[in-house]
């Protein structure tokens, strides 16, 4: 008697537990806040519009999306951090370009981009700017070639680090121009900036939501973007293109992914809500002001997109010669 009241007990509990994991099972997504992993340091050109997004995607889901700032080796921190979370859609990673460009210049890597996350949406692009100190006598490319073949091996360039879009866009420049200049990596945008409007560098191509204030402020000089046209922001300011490179075009482009192994419902609908983020006027109107253009695309085309952007990029690391560990 007493041994089936205890077991009549113990079947009970067991069902009880058995209703709860199946309650929870069934919680929609999301039930609680999210975690979107940035791989650059705060105020950056990738996390200006990460915020953004954020912001505006967790009004239209009802839950918090918390901004978590993992910055280093260009962004493989980050995304080696998501690439391993537990893929059930509150972890999510807002990458940039440099996840194309890392396989070719990490001679390991500790994930793999295309097992160990998938393409939710790409977003945005930010153009790149070719800009000088105020001290440098060029207001065009052509100038700047030819102040530079007049003080070859006396200039130097910056770029938010060795691999970085930043890095491998000035090289493009300086390679087709043949111009005599060392490069000078740093630590992310913002102390490259602070170095070329100090003078401490002469040039270098950054994004433009990172030198946009210094250009209105007088501190540097814009000479060309790096975009096929030319940008709203700077109408008057031509294309690389436009001054002599033919068929150049780049910019720092950027999306979100999620670990591999995440339901599809939850990557659907992810989507749909940054889509939606991304014609909302206020929204629109915050990335206006950045010069960063909204994109958007289904997580197929996004996944294409990446891997077409391993493939072009690859050349242009293995020209550089910068090998990474």
């Amino acid at each position: 008697m007493q041994y089936g009241l205890v077991r009549r007990s113990a079947l009970l509990a067991l069902a009880l537990v058995a209703v709860g994991g199946a309650a929870q099972a069934q919680d929609p997504w999301p039930s609680r806040p999210i975690t979107l992993v940035v791989p650059f340091p705060p105020g950056g050109p990738t996390d200006m519009v990460a915020r953004v997004l954020a912001q505006q995607v967790g009004q239209q889901l009802g839950q918090t999306v918390i901004v978590d700032n993992r910055p280093g080796a260009n962004g493989n921190i980050g995304n080696a951090l998501v690439a391993k979370a537990a893929a059930d859609g509150y972890t999510v990673l807002y990458n940039t370009s440099s996840i194309a460009l890392s396989p070719s210049l990490y001679k390991k890597l500790s994930y793999d981009v295309a097992k160990d996350l998938r393409p939710v949406a790409l977003t945005a692009v930010v153009p790149l700017g070719l800009v000088v100190n105020p001290k440098v006598p060029a207001n065009t490319v052509q100038e700047l070639v030819k102040y530079a073949q007049d003080n070859k091996g006396k200039l130097s360039y910056g770029s938010a680090g060795n691999g970085n879009v930043t890095h491998l866009a000035a090289f493009q420049v300086v390679q087709h121009y043949g111009i005599d200049a060392s490069h000078v990596p740093y630590k992310g945008s913002a102390p490259a900036d602070v170095d070329l409007v100090a003078g401490q560098i002469e040039f270098m191509t950054d994004t433009i939501n990172s030198v946009a204030p210094f250009i209105k402020d007088g501190k540097l000089k814009l000479l060309a973007v790096s975009t096929a046209q030319r940008i709203p922001n700077f109408p008057n300011v031509p294309t690389l293109a436009e001054s002599g490179m033919t068929g150049f075009e780049a910019g720092a482009w950027q999306g979100v992914m999620v670990p591999a192994r995440t339901p599809d419902a939850v990557v659907q609908r992810l989507n749909a809500e940054i889509l939606k983020a991304l014609k909302d006027p206020g929204v629109l109107e915050k990335l206006r002001l950045q010069g960063t253009e909204p994109l958007g695309s289904t997580p197929q085309a996004y996944g294409d997109y990446i891997q077409s952007e391993i493939k072009r990029w690859a050349g242009v690391v293995k020209s550089t010669g910068v090998s990474l560990d």
